[in-house]
Protein backbone atom coordinates (compact mmCIF):
# COMPACT_ATOMS: atom_id res chain seq x y z
CA UNK A 1 0.00 0.00 0.00
CA UNK A 2 2.58 1.97 0.77
CA UNK A 3 3.63 2.02 -3.34
CA UNK A 4 -0.20 2.76 -4.08
CA UNK A 5 0.42 5.96 -1.98
CA UNK A 6 3.65 6.88 -3.63
CA UNK A 7 2.31 6.09 -7.41
CA UNK A 8 -0.54 8.38 -6.41
CA UNK A 9 1.43 10.99 -5.33
CA UNK A 10 4.01 10.61 -8.16
CA UNK A 11 0.41 10.92 -10.47
CA UNK A 12 -0.64 13.82 -8.71
CA UNK A 13 2.83 15.04 -8.88
CA UNK A 14 2.94 14.83 -12.81
CA UNK A 15 -0.78 16.14 -13.58
CA UNK A 16 0.54 18.68 -11.35
CA UNK A 17 2.83 19.23 -13.80
CA UNK A 18 0.82 19.16 -16.83
CA UNK A 19 -1.35 21.42 -15.62
CA UNK A 20 1.04 23.61 -14.77
CA UNK A 21 2.67 23.36 -17.95
CA UNK A 22 -0.93 23.75 -20.12
CA UNK A 23 -1.51 26.78 -17.37
CA UNK A 24 2.30 28.39 -18.33
CA UNK A 25 1.97 27.79 -21.87
CA UNK A 26 -1.89 29.72 -21.67
CA UNK A 27 -0.55 32.12 -19.47
CA UNK A 28 1.79 32.53 -22.26
CA UNK A 29 -0.21 32.96 -25.18
CA UNK A 30 -2.78 35.46 -22.89
CA UNK A 31 0.63 37.67 -22.54
CA UNK A 32 0.96 37.82 -26.28
CA UNK A 33 -2.32 38.99 -27.12
CA UNK A 34 -2.22 41.41 -23.72
CA UNK A 35 0.77 43.09 -25.13
CA UNK A 36 -0.73 42.95 -28.38
CA UNK A 37 -4.08 44.80 -26.74
CA UNK A 38 -1.76 47.14 -24.98
CA UNK A 39 -0.04 48.41 -28.49
CA UNK A 40 -3.45 48.96 -30.17
CA UNK A 41 -4.42 50.86 -26.94
CA UNK A 42 -1.47 53.09 -27.22
CA UNK A 43 -1.66 53.70 -30.97
CA UNK A 44 -5.92 54.36 -30.24
CA UNK A 45 -4.95 56.45 -27.47
CA UNK A 46 -2.53 58.78 -29.50
CA UNK A 47 -5.31 58.70 -32.69
CA UNK A 48 -7.75 59.65 -30.18
CA UNK A 49 -5.28 62.91 -28.63
CA UNK A 50 -5.15 63.77 -32.63
CA UNK A 51 -8.70 63.43 -32.96
CA UNK A 52 -9.39 65.32 -29.43
CA UNK A 53 -6.97 68.33 -30.78
CA UNK A 54 -8.83 68.02 -33.91
CA UNK A 55 -12.16 68.39 -32.39
CA UNK A 56 -11.15 70.94 -30.49
CA UNK A 57 -10.38 73.54 -33.60
CA UNK A 58 -13.33 72.79 -35.28
CA UNK A 59 -15.14 73.49 -32.24
CA UNK A 60 -13.08 76.90 -31.71
CA UNK A 61 -13.65 77.65 -35.77
CA UNK A 62 -17.69 76.69 -35.06
CA UNK A 63 -18.03 78.99 -32.22
CA UNK A 64 -15.94 81.86 -34.13
CA UNK A 65 -18.06 81.23 -37.05
CA UNK A 66 -21.66 81.27 -34.88
CA UNK A 67 -20.35 84.71 -33.55
CA UNK A 68 -19.92 86.00 -37.04
CA UNK A 69 -23.01 84.87 -38.08
CA UNK A 70 -24.54 86.27 -35.10
CA UNK A 71 -23.08 90.02 -36.15
CA UNK A 72 -23.91 89.76 -39.64
CA UNK A 73 -27.36 88.93 -38.66
CA UNK A 74 -27.45 91.97 -36.26
CA UNK A 75 -25.93 93.85 -39.10
CA UNK A 76 -28.85 92.53 -41.86
CA UNK A 77 -31.86 93.07 -39.16
CA UNK A 78 -30.38 96.71 -39.15
CA UNK A 79 -30.55 96.65 -43.31
CA UNK A 80 -33.87 94.84 -42.91
CA UNK A 81 -35.04 98.16 -40.54
CA UNK A 82 -33.74 100.70 -42.33
CA UNK A 83 -35.86 99.28 -45.80
CA UNK A 84 -39.00 98.78 -43.69
CA UNK A 85 -38.43 102.61 -42.76
CA UNK A 86 -38.08 103.37 -46.23
CA UNK A 87 -40.92 101.11 -47.33
CA UNK A 88 -43.09 102.36 -44.36
CA UNK A 89 -42.04 105.94 -45.75
CA UNK A 90 -43.20 105.34 -49.10
CA UNK A 91 -46.30 104.16 -48.30
CA UNK A 92 -46.69 106.97 -46.19
CA UNK A 93 -45.96 109.04 -49.34
CA UNK A 94 -48.48 106.98 -51.30
CA UNK A 95 -51.46 107.65 -49.02
CA UNK A 96 -50.54 111.24 -48.82
CA UNK A 97 -50.42 111.67 -52.62
CA UNK A 98 -53.81 109.83 -53.27
CA UNK A 99 -55.62 112.17 -50.16
CA UNK A 100 -53.74 115.30 -52.18
CA UNK A 101 -55.43 113.65 -55.27
CA UNK A 102 -59.15 113.07 -53.55
CA UNK A 103 -58.89 116.17 -52.99
CA UNK A 104 -58.10 117.90 -56.12
CA UNK A 105 -60.69 115.55 -57.75
CA UNK A 106 -63.26 116.52 -55.43
CA UNK A 107 -62.18 120.42 -55.73
CA UNK A 108 -62.54 120.07 -59.53
CA UNK A 109 -65.82 118.05 -59.27
CA UNK A 110 -66.96 121.30 -56.90
CA UNK A 111 -65.92 123.76 -59.12
CA UNK A 112 -66.90 122.32 -62.54
CA UNK A 113 -68.99 125.27 -63.43
CA UNK A 114 -66.74 127.91 -62.66
CA UNK A 115 -63.74 125.78 -64.92
CA UNK A 116 -65.87 125.52 -67.25
CA UNK A 117 -66.75 129.60 -67.23
CA UNK A 118 -63.21 129.85 -67.29
CA UNK A 119 -62.44 128.20 -69.96
CA UNK A 120 -65.17 130.11 -72.02
CA UNK A 121 -63.97 133.43 -70.94
CA UNK A 122 -60.53 132.56 -72.49
CA UNK A 123 -61.63 131.27 -75.38
CA UNK A 124 -63.26 134.29 -75.97
CA UNK A 125 -60.64 136.31 -74.97
CA UNK A 126 -58.14 134.39 -77.35
CA UNK A 127 -60.61 135.01 -79.86
CA UNK A 128 -60.46 138.79 -79.44
CA UNK A 129 -56.71 138.72 -79.50
CA UNK A 130 -56.74 136.97 -82.63
CA UNK A 131 -58.93 140.11 -84.09
CA UNK A 132 -57.46 142.79 -82.54
CA UNK A 133 -54.06 141.29 -84.03
CA UNK A 134 -55.74 140.61 -87.86
CA UNK A 135 -56.88 144.37 -87.55
CA UNK A 136 -53.36 145.58 -87.02
CA UNK A 137 -51.65 143.32 -89.86
CA UNK A 138 -54.32 144.74 -92.61
CA UNK A 139 -52.60 146.80 -94.65
CA UNK A 140 -53.95 150.30 -94.60
CA UNK A 141 -54.28 152.61 -97.26
CA UNK A 142 -51.87 155.52 -96.67
CA UNK A 143 -50.02 157.76 -99.41
CA UNK A 144 -46.58 157.18 -100.02
CA UNK A 145 -44.50 159.49 -99.61
CA UNK A 146 -41.72 160.11 -102.78
CA UNK A 147 -38.13 159.84 -101.68
CA UNK A 148 -38.46 157.26 -98.99
CA UNK A 149 -36.73 153.89 -99.62
CA UNK A 150 -37.83 150.94 -98.16
CA UNK A 151 -34.24 150.88 -96.08
CA UNK A 152 -35.98 153.48 -93.64
CA UNK A 153 -38.76 152.53 -91.48
CA UNK A 154 -42.08 152.30 -92.10
CA UNK A 155 -44.46 154.89 -90.71
CA UNK A 156 -48.45 154.69 -90.87
CA UNK A 157 -49.33 157.97 -92.51
CA UNK A 158 -52.63 158.89 -91.75
CA UNK A 159 -55.66 158.54 -94.81
CA UNK A 160 -55.70 161.29 -96.95
CA UNK A 161 -57.17 161.69 -100.43
CA UNK A 162 -56.33 164.71 -102.94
Amino acid sequence: MEIILYLSAAVAAVAFLVLVIFLSRTLKSLQVTLDSVAQTLTGLEGQMQGVSLETTQLLHKTNALAEDLQHKSENLNTVVNAVKGVGNSISSFNTSMQKVSEKVQFEIDNNQEKISQIVQWSNVALEIKDKWKSRKSKPSSSVPVEGLSDELPKKKFLRSRY
